[in-house]
C-alpha cells in the first residue's frame, strides 16, 4: 500500500517534457513551409533568365545586327574602267588639232567625265614618239580614229591605227572610227570591216562617239 502513491507522479513529470518536444518539431515543421517559397521562387526567375538570354539576344545585340548594312553591289563596269590610265585615245593628224581639241572637249565635259589621251597636251616631254604612243595606246580602253584627208596622209596616224588594231585585234567596240571629209570610198581598208561615225550628222557625230565609248566601258569586268 505504501508504494502505491509514488508511482504517478514521475509518470506525470515524463509526459511533459515529451510534449514540449513535440510541441517544438511542429512549430519546427510549421516553419519550413515558410522558407520553401523563397527559395522555390528565386531559382526559377533565374533559371527564366538564362533561359531568356539563351533564347534570344539582348536589345544591344539586336539592334547591332539589324542596323548592319547589306554588302554593298560593287560595279563590275566602273572597276574595269580604273584598271587603265584613259578612256579614249584620240589619233589625229597635226592638221587635225583643232578638231580632235573640240572632240575631247566634248566627251570630258559630258557627264561620263571620260578621260582623254591627247597627244599634244598628255604626251612626256623628252619621250621617244614611239614608245609615248605606243603606251598611251595600251593604256587607254578605246581608240578613236579621227579619218581624214590629211589623216591617210600622214605615216604617224597609219602607224598608231594598225597598232590599234594589233593591240586589240577582237575587242568589238573598241576602236571607233570617226569619218570626216571623205567619201565611203576613201574609208581605209583596214577598217572596211567595221562600222564609222559618220561626222556629217548631228553634232558632227560626238555624241555617237561617246555613246559607243560607253557602251564598251559597259562590258569591262
Amino acid at each position: 500500500m505504501a508504494s502505491s502513491p509514488f508511482h504517478p507522479a514521475p509518470h506525470s513529470q515524463s509526459k511533459k517534457p515529451l510534449g514540449r518536444m513535440a510541441d517544438w518539431f511542429r512549430q519546427a515543421l510549421l516553419k519550413k513551409p515558410k522558407n520553401v517559397p523563397i527559395s522555390s521562387e528565386s531559382h526559377p526567375s533565374g533559371d527564366s533568365q538564362l533561359a531568356s538570354q539563351d533564347s534570344a539576344p539582348p536589345p544591344s545585340l539586336r539592334s547591332v545586327r539589324s542596323s548592319t548594312p547589306p554588302p554593298t553591289c560593287v560595279d563590275t563596269s566602273s572597276s574595269g574602267r580604273w584598271s587603265k590610265d584613259y578612256d579614249v585615245y584620240v589619233c589625229h593628224s597635226e592638221d587635225d588639232l583643232a578638231d580632235a581639241q573640240e572632240l575631247v572637249s566634248y566627251l570630258e565635259g559630258s557627264s561620263a567625265q571620260l578621260r582623254c589621251f591627247l597627244q599634244l597636251r598628255d604626251a612626256a616631254p623628252g619621250g621617244a614618239i614611239v614608245s609615248e604612243l605606243c603606251q598611251a595606246l595600251s593604256s587607254s580602253h578605246c581608240r578613236v580614229l579621227l579619218i581624214t584627208p590629211s589623216f591617210l596622209c600622214d605615216p604617224w596616224c597609219k602607224y598608231q591605227m594598225l597598232q590599234a588594231l594589233t593591240q586589240a585585234p577582237g575587242a568589238e567596240g573598241c576602236t571607233i572610227p570617226l569619218l570626216s571629209g571623205l567619201t565611203r570610198d576613201a574609208y581605209p581598208a583596214e577598217l572596211r570591216f567595221m562600222y564609222y561615225v559618220d561626222c556629217r550628222g548631228p553634232d558632227r557625230g560626238f555624241h555617237q562617239v561617246k555613246e559607243a565609248v560607253m557602251r564598251y566601258l559597259q562590258t569591262l569586268s
